[in-house]
């Protein structure tokens, strides 16, 4: 009898407890690349020349769920109508593969999908500039089925400090505090992915629900500013929400650090903004990755900053978030959605058991969403929508 190795015992786990993505940024690359052209970019046939994405690379990771990011930069002068046409290319393709792809606004529509064999697909909004300063907006986002919105992105928003942007704020201020009770009274997930350590502090203060960190990893394995501090994983538990590995190499390579800031400004003395995936700016890339080879990351890698999560924060407060198709590079054996197995095969080899995973891959995602429902049902029964405007809050 031919003994079953960790890579089929990790798919047929994923079979039952698939995974729930935190985090993919295939509505900007099919923007950035085709202008939301979905016959030019038609993720049922292979799209592995141009994205990390498709349908059937989704199926062979077992992909369970995804969070879709209807991400925007902030430097857009139109960020909330540029946030509105990410949400509309979402729904097209929800429209598009219905036998695939599955709307998902709840913890129970999860699990329906799950039942279903389809893929859970919900919204993320990635920083705080896609609201604008303004609650009805964000109410408006959370109305057209965004389920978490990232408070800040790489630049600072008026009531938010960004992980990598100067201080501004000091954290949150009035206004981001109420910015996050809004939140919590909608049932949106408060995301502290990409905001600075105060922030983050602020934010677990001030919510009353569970927060998640969408796409982020340890700080103690890789120190940059973007992943998260052991005082605020040691916070998770009381809080009840999860922090959710990624995959970039800048954030999970220690020693792809210091290339990343040189190829960064490598991407603006050529005129690329320096996350541009586009085919001119992935020349850019290549050609300077032959000049200087980068550090490669491996499974083993985001393994270990899964490992040192699972220590401080406890394993039902973890899960995956791996940022494809927002990343120029990815770690050897995670290069697109398909390699999910192999993360979950390197962590059999290290001795998580099944029901681990399982809290790792499903369960604690779709648990994190419900307790944000149960908190909003509550908080809506003795609180009326804010109409508090930055102005009146922080002067």
């Amino acid at each position: 009898m031919t003994a079953v190795g960790p890579l089929e015992t990790a798919r047929e786990l994923l079979r039952e407890f698939p995974v729930v993505d935190g985090h993919n940024d295939l509505p900007w690359a099919l923007r950035e690349q085709v202008r939301y052209d979905l016959d030019a970019r038609d993720i049922a046939t292979d799209q592995s020349a141009h994205l990390h994405t498709d349908l059937a690379r989704l199926r062979a990771g077992g992909v369970g769920a995804q969070y879709w990011s209807v991400y925007v930069r902030s430097d857009l002068p139109d960020a909330v109508p540029a946030t509105l046409e990410q949400i509309d290319c979402v729904r097209q393709l929800i429209a598009r593969y219905p036998q695939t792809l599955a709307p998902a606004l709840t913890a129970a529509d999860m699990e329906a999908a799950r039942s279903q064999g389809r893929i859970a697909s919900l919204m993320g909004a990635e920083g705080g500039h896609s609201i604008a300063n303004s609650l009805a907006t964000l109410r408006a986002l959370y109305a057209l089925g965004v389920r978490y919105m990232t408070l800040t992105h790489n630049d600072n928003v008026d009531w938010a400090d960004s992980a990598t942007d100067e201080p501004g704020v000091g954290g949150l201020s009035a206004f981001g505090r109420a910015v996050v009770r809004e939140m919590n009274r909608e049932g949106m997930l408060v995301d502290l992915s990409h905001v600075a350590a105060t922030t983050m502090r602020d934010a677990l203060d001030a919510s009353e629900a569970p927060v998640i960190f969408s796409h982020s990893s340890s700080r103690a394995v890789c120190d940059h500013p973007r992943n998260i501090p052991d005082d605020v994983l040691e916070r998770l538990p009381s809080n009840g929400g999860m922090a959710m590995v990624t995959f970039v190499p800048k954030f999970v390579l220690q020693a792809a650090v210091d290339w990343t800031a040189a190829a960064d400004e490598n991407m603006r003395e050529h005129g690329f903004h320096h996350l541009a995936t586009t085919p001119e700016a992935m020349k850019v890339h290549r050609a300077f990755e032959e000049r200087t080879p980068r550090p490669v990351a491996t499974v083993s890698t985001v393994a270990d900053h899964l490992d040192h999560m699972r220590e401080v924060a406890g394993v039902d407060h973890i899960g995956i978030g791996g940022d494809y198709d927002g990343t120029a590079f990815t770690p050897d054996g995670l290069s697109d959605v398909s390699g999910y197995p192999n993360l979950i095969a390197e962590l059999l080899h290290r001795g998580w058991s099944k029901p681990d995973l399982a809290k790792l891959t499903w369960q604690n995602a779709v648990r994190v969403l419900g307790a944000a429902e149960d908190v909003a049902r509550g908080l809506q029964a003795t609180r009326a929508p804010s109409n508090a405007t930055i102005e009146s809050l922080d002067g």
